[in-house]
């Protein structure tokens, strides 16, 4: 890595563990201001190679309170509003805002099958490798956001 690029992450990540960022032109304008230069592209790619992630209080690293690579559930009962199957993608609406937190999360637990993640604002577009898969995968995602109340038979 560079030693431009390696000093401009030690700045994103200083800013970020300083105070609440609560989009990327006020972190691009923060990096400026410490005359660090920066473009949004390079910026946005930065973000992504750092794990930061985006929450209900604005940007931070993934170390300040994020889940653990394995624990799936806390965030999708966190962030997940629906779950469809469209082919082989799993479509995962959430609240806006709340789209990459919760793609972060996947993409770490990497779900057998599970080829990666986009996530919008209030959308993640889930590609897997077969739609058999991509049933299963909402089957348990839809578990986890209902406490597998779904799938139990109920009691008499």
């Amino acid at each position: 890595m560079s030693s431009v690029r390696a000093e401009r992450r030690r700045w994103i990540e200083r800013l970020l563990s300083d105070g609440s960022i609560g989009s990327q032109h006020d972190l691009l304008a923060r990096l400026k201001s410490e005359g660090v230069a920066s473009t949004q592209a390079t910026l946005s790619r930065d973000l992504a190679d750092l794990g930061v992630v985006k929450g209900p209080e604005g940007w931070r690293m993934p170390d300040q309170g994020a889940l653990a690579p394995t624990d799936l559930a806390p965030a999708v009962r966190a962030y997940l509003l629906n779950v469809e199957v469209g082919g082989t993608m799993v479509v995962l609406r959430t609240r806006t805002g709340h789209a990459t937190p919760l793609a972060v999360e996947l993409d770490r637990t990497r779900l057998d099958g599970s080829l990666g993640t986009i996530a919008g604002d209030d959308t993640i577009f889930m590609a897997t490798r077969s739609p058999a898969i991509a049933r299963s995968i909402a089957r348990r995602l839809e578990g986890m956001l209902h406490g597998d109340r779904a799938r139990r038979p109920a009691r008499r």
